[in-house]
C-alpha cells in the first residue's frame, strides 16, 4: 500500500517579493523625477516699458473658395476680387507669414484659380496651398 503524503488543500502565495518590487519601483521613479522649482517663486521686480505689445498666437490658415463661376468665398462670404485682395493684404499687415490655401472646384477653369494666386501674390502672401482631394483606389 502506497505511502500519501498530507497536501496542501489551501495552496497561497507569497507576495512579499511583489510588494518589495512595487516598492523599488516607486522610490525609483521618486528618485528620478525631478521636482522642478517654479521660476516665479523668486522675489523679482520686473522692469516696465510703455511700448509692449502682448503675445498673441498664430492665426487660422486662410481658406479661399474658388467655384466653378470663379466666385471666391472665405468662411462662407462672397467676396469680390479687390475685397478678397483688401481682406489679404490686412490679414498679412497683422501676420507676415500668414498661409492662404486656396480651394478651386476640379470642374472650374483653371483661370480662376490663378486669378487668385494672382490676388495673393499682389497682397504680400508668400505661404499659398493649393488643396486637392485623394483619387479613390480602385475596387476589386
Amino acid at each position: 500500500m502506497p505511502l500519501r503524503t498530507p497536501s496542501d488543500d489551501d495552496p497561497s502565495m507569497n507576495l512579499t517579493p511583489m510588494i518589495d518590487c512595487v516598492m523599488l519601483l516607486v522610490i525609483f521613479f521618486m528618485v528620478g523625477t525631478k521636482f522642478a522649482d517654479q521660476e516665479r517663486q523668486y522675489e523679482i521686480n520686473l522692469p516696465t516699458v510703455s511700448d509692449a505689445q502682448p503675445l498673441t498666437s498664430l492665426p487660422d490658415e486662410i481658406v479661399v473658395n474658388v467655384r466653378v463661376d470663379g466666385a471666391t468665398f472665405i468662411k462662407g462670404k462672397l467676396f469680390a476680387a479687390e475685397d478678397l485682395e483688401a481682406d489679404l493684404k490686412l490679414a498679412v499687415k497683422r501676420y507676415v507669414d500668414q498661409v492662404v490655401i486656396i480651394r478651386g472646384d476640379a470642374t472650374g477653369p483653371y483661370q480662376h484659380v490663378m486669378t487668385t494666386l494672382s490676388l495673393c501674390q499682389r497682397a504680400g502672401i508668400r505661404n499659398i496651398k493649393l488643396a486637392n482631394k485623394l483619387q479613390d483606389s480602385p475596387s476589386r
